[in-house]
């Protein structure tokens, strides 16, 4: 299995399982940057995995995203290829073809943040605490951060998050719709491989082409969606994946996707 700088990975059936591990943090570089792209270019090529699984390492960090030293010098080169290998990890990882779940088990600020922004569900365990802290140091979320957020919770919890340097705890990332679930200390995890269980349980092309459509309402206008689901629904019958799936229901039996 390939080497992916300060990630781990698992495969466990149709799921995959994306261990942040650059301790004691598990902040983001260049280098797991570069690895988590080319990471999921790889799961995208695995006609096997439907889902994905990413969570921290340990039970105090999610992640803390970037590490300020990178930016202490004022260097604007590094800044600009830092900002790009941000902006091309977590916007393949929102692309990813399969479910994204991210199991946020601890802190998760910055740039930690914005990678459980990207992933299509967010779990989170009730000690947890989230924010985007980079206007307080003379920054500003520059991995999806300002268009994911406003996308999840609306403008003003956007604001609150970013302008004020609010942090949120579970229960009040539930109630703004920035998370799905909330679970007990260490039962994120659980929870996630549940939820995984129900994707395996769905046609993985049909899956991809919904999240697309899905992921499209943010900027494309409706009348434009409309057409564009009505030709996805219709490039499903050139596939596999449709054929069994209507075979298994009238058979009355489970059908054996093929990603295909």
């Amino acid at each position: 299995m390939t080497d992916y700088i300060n990630l781990k990975l698992s495969i466990d059936g149709h799921t995959a399982t994306l261990t942040l591990n650059n301790p004691p943090a598990h902040t983001w570089t260049m280098e797991s940057l570069k690895a988590l792209k080319q990471l999921i270019a790889d799961l995208n090529a695995n006609d096997e995995v439907y889902a994905l699984i990413v969570h921290g390492d340990g039970e105090k960090f999610f992640s803390a995203g970037a590490d300020l030293n990178n930016f202490a010098d004022g260097d604007k080169g590094r800044a600009i290829s830092m900002a790009i290998a941000f902006g091309e990890a977590f916007e393949a990882l929102s692309a990813y073809r399969g479910v994204s779940i991210a199991v946020i088990n601890g802190y998760a600020m910055g740039g930690g943040l914005e990678c459980a922004l990207a992933c299509d569900i967010r779990i989170v365990e009730d000690h947890a605490q989230m924010a985007l802290p980079e206007t307080g140091v003379g920054l500003l979320p520059c991995a999806g951060g300002t268009q994911n957020l406003t996308a999840l919770v609306g403008e003003g919890w956007a604001k609150r998050m970013i302008l004020c340097g609010e942090r949120v705890d579970a229960e009040t990332a539930l109630r703004i719709g920035l998370v799905e679930e909330v679970t007990a200390k260490d039962s994120g995890l659980l929870a996630a491989q549940a939820l995984a269980q129900k994707v395996a349980k769905q046609s993985p092309v049909a899956v991809s082409y919904s999240k697309a459509l899905i992921q499209a309402a943010r900027h494309t206008p409706p009348a434009q969606n409309l057409i564009y689901e009505r030709e996805a629904f219709v490039k499903l019958f050139d596939t596999e994946d449709q054929r069994e799936g209507v075979q298994a229901f009238l058979e009355k039996r489970k059908p054996v996707w093929q990603n295909k």
